[in-house]
């Protein structure tokens, strides 16, 4: 018989143990932290040395914890004695996921340089505004990437890595990897501590533009703690005395979500690199390829949105391969139907349904919901607490609500970003007094489990990704022929949201869907352009203060 939720908490927690804790001041506030975290993410990679085997798997390539070491270690020295990167200096990486990202993230981390994770659909717009906002001195490029990057570059100064480019496509401004590293040289000594920056992620922005999230040593070693943490408290839970409670697999994760969102970084591939667990990684999300990957690599831990977990179940041929490897399915980035949880526990041998509320302002550690908790709460995302984080729910005033009392959901812990790259306002309306504004509406219930039942923010949630209604909106109104315009989300069997638009033109003009679609295209990535497009002839619904009805507008339009 397993312990109890807070019992398995206090003994996982309890002094001498690895999840020990204390109580630190970070930014002016204190909060639990976990006493034997790793001073920085230098520590942790320089720690893959210590493993053995494979750690990536890619495309039929195999890269043994050697080989990534070695390649980390020569774009570490390659970055301070060729170009010169110091510690603090911002170094972007605009690329699909690659074993290159990996080793480059790596790299920046351990030579005290600040990662600036670019949204590889981004357009060249995008592009160049984020290498200005961060100051990147040197940004990676995979081939897609290089022709909306170069130009963009060229004009801010950054250096141009390219990682992987054809042979013989040699573009001006643009240094080739391979031929930049100095093959066997050594990853440089610097000192990083737990309150050096880390990491910059960009997250969709209220106004128009992204908004950096800046993360601090400290804030991602603690988020690897936290999800390490979790691992330990539901083993306790099921049995004190159990090993990894798994179907008997060395771990293998395999990362199906992008590496510049916090879930593929952190959870998934930082866990990998930390733990020394094996890292599949997919070119692109297919669903029968992950199907034949989970097989033939016994893969146990898949982690992605909800509708990445529908497209497996759903596919026509999944009865024929082998799963019984799996031990966790699910992720986060979106609720997850209910009928989606059902079907996760009755379908796989061993799997078990799991879920997690993490943002990128919380290194994607939060609440969350796995095994019989899950089942039983399908519409839940876990508990408020756990070893390092709280909950509360509040109301537009700050003040705590009481239980089922529905207000905003405000986090806690020593894993939240430090604040936002150059946006001390946005910052201050985030961040307050060392608790986190998430933006979205929720509950507690009286066993402590939080439900997220809306969100405050103007925001479409699309197959896990944000797009702020706003950002598109001032893009559509660049078009001459537009004369109002509002943008929200519609419900998707399969994405969750999809984004919609409802527009007006002005008089005497003419503006097709296709249009406005392709004009869009060229300014803001494309999981941000309307899939779905009205026209009105009349001027959009108003309330009395003169905001605009979008649910009325999605109700008589897109119903």
């Amino acid at each position: 018989m397993g312990l109890g939720y807070d019992e398995a908490i206090a003994a996982a927690s309890a002094e001498g143990q690895m999840f020990e804790t204390e109580t630190i001041t970070v930014n002016g506030a204190e909060v639990r932290a976990f006493k034997h975290a790793p001073s920085s993410l230098r520590e942790v990679f320089m720690g893959v040395r210590n493993h053995q085997g494979d750690f990536i798997v890619y495309e039929g390539e195999r890269w043994d914890f050697q080989r990534f070491a070695a390649t980390m270690d020569a774009i570490g020295d390659m970055l301070v004695n060729r170009y010169g990167i110091q510690k603090g200096d911002r170094v972007a990486i605009n690329m699909r996921n690659l074993p290159e990202w990996v080793a480059a993230f790596g790299a920046i981390l351990s030579v005290g340089g600040i990662s600036v994770s670019m949204n590889a659909w981004w357009t060249e717009d995008e592009v160049d505004y984020a290498l200005e906002d961060s100051g990147a001195k040197l940004i990676f490029v995979d081939a897609e990437r290089v022709e909306r990057t170069v130009k963009p570059a060229r004009r801010l100064g950054a250096k141009v890595v390219g990682v992987r480019l054809p042979t013989g496509a040699d573009h001006d401004h643009v240094d080739r990897l391979e031929d930049a590293l100095a093959e066997g040289a050594a990853m440089p000594e610097v000192e990083v501590g737990p309150d050096d920056d880390a990491t910059i992620l960009y997250t969709s922005g209220t106004t128009g533009h992204p908004k950096g999230a800046v993360s601090t040593h400290r804030a991602v070693t603690q988020g690897l703690m936290g999800f390490m943490s979790s691992v330990v408290v539901n083993q306790l839970r099921q049995d004190p005395a159990a090993g990894d409670g798994g179907p008997g697999y060395p771990p293998a994760f395999i990362l199906i979500v992008p590496l510049f969102h916090v879930t593929g970084c952190v959870p998934v591939m930082m866990s990998s690199v930390t733990m020394g667990f094996r890292l599949v990684m997919m070119y692109k999300w297919d669903p029968k390829a992950a199907l034949e990957l989970i097989q033939s690599e016994r893969v146990t831990n898949f982690i992605g949105v909800p509708t990445q977990s529908w497209d497996m179940l759903e596919h026509p041929d999944f009865a024929d391969y082998d799963t019984s490897s799996l031990a966790s399915i699910g992720g986060g980035g979106a609720p997850a139907p209910p009928k989606l949880v059902g079907r996760v526990e009755s379908t796989f041998k061993k799997g078990r349904p799991q879920i997690g509320y993490g943002m990128t302002e919380t290194n994607a550690y939060g609440p969350s919901n796995s095994g019989d908790d899950y089942v039983a709460h399908p519409t839940s995302t876990g508990r408020s607490y756990n070893i390092i984080m709280d909950c509360e729910i509040r109301d537009e005033d700050g003040n705590k609500l009481a239980t089922n009392e529905r207000g905003e959901i405000w986090m806690t812990g020593p894993n939240l970003i430090r604040g936002y790259w150059n946006k001390a306002e946005a910052t201050a309306e985030t961040i307050v007094n060392g608790w986190l504004r998430s933006g979205d509406l929720g509950r507690i219930d009286e066993e402590g489990f939080l439900y997220i039942e809306d969100r405050a923010k103007d925001m479409v949630l699309r197959a896990g990704e944000n797009v702020y209604c706003a950002e598109v909106e001032a893009a559509i109104y660049e078009h001459p022929a537009i004369y109002e315009a509002a943008v929200f989300g519609v419900p998707h069997e399969r994405l969750g949201e999809e984004v919609a638009a409802a527009i007006v033109l002005k008089d005497g003009e003419v503006l097709s869907a296709e249009d406005l679609q392709a004009f869009l295209a060229k300014q803001i990535a494309s999981f941000k352009v309307p899939s779905k497009v009205a026209f009105s002839a009349e001027q959009l619904p108003r309330n009395p203060s003169g905001k605009i009805l979008k649910r009325e507008l999605r109700e008589t339009l897109f119903a």
